[in-house]
């Protein structure tokens, strides 16, 4: 049976790696590559290393920067007593993209996960605890995707942070149940900004 070179092989082994791609989009990828100019290839390798080295986690919201603190969180001109939780960096930018909030985030790194062996302590919540404690937070926005993990985690953090007397609440989901932020529009998005309720526990 034929084989490729050994070096070929790997590359396509590495973007078999990647979420998303299958064995014959990986081969697509990986002959691609093999087809650039060796400049642009070095470049690509270049930028892959850079941002490995350069993208780092913001001390305050846990969110992927490359200065400290991050953009948003050195933003004077937010409001800083809104907190939206969220799962992960690409729904920051997500929620950014509605220009409707105007507060901080924090991003959690995760959900709670019991098929996954992920628990609380696996997720960025004591940074966020830490948080509610030291600023002045009047609302604590939970935008956690509405799936069962996404659920989970929401209520998990509310029956957390009740007693501290900060109000909680839910982004309404004009997003579909299983969806993820990343993937909504932009108006949908809005709605379930605006459109958030508080969560009883």
């Amino acid at each position: 049976m034929y084989q490729y070179a050994a070096s070929l092989t790997k590359l396509i082994e590495q973007f078999a790696r990647l979420p998303g791609i299958g064995p014959k989009t990986a081969q697509r990828l990986a002959f691609y590559v093999l087809n650039m100019p060796r400049l642009q290839v070095e470049e690509f390798a270049k930028v892959l290393v850079e941002v490995k080295e350069t993208v780092k986690t913001c001390p305050a919201c846990c969110n992927l920067t490359d200065v400290v603190p991050c953009r948003l969180c050195g933003d004077e001109s937010r409001d800083r007593s809104l907190i939206c939780v969220v799962e992960d960096a690409q729904d920051v930018i997500a929620i950014e993209r509605t220009r409707e909030f105007k507060g901080l985030y924090h991003v959690l790194q995760g959900t709670i996960s019991p098929m996954e062996g992920k628990g609380p302590d696996d997720l960025r919540i004591r940074e966020l605890l830490q948080r509610l404690r030291n600023e002045e937070i009047a609302e604590l926005i939970i935008a956690t995707n509405p799936d069962v993990e996404g659920e989970t985690t929401a209520f998990y953090l509310a029956k957390l942070f009740k007693p501290m007397g900060i109000k909680i609440t839910r982004i309404a989901h004009g997003l579909p149940v299983g969806g993820e932020l990343e993937y909504a529009d932009t108006a949908t998005l809005t709605r379930a900004m605006s459109g958030r309720r508080e969560m009883n526990i």
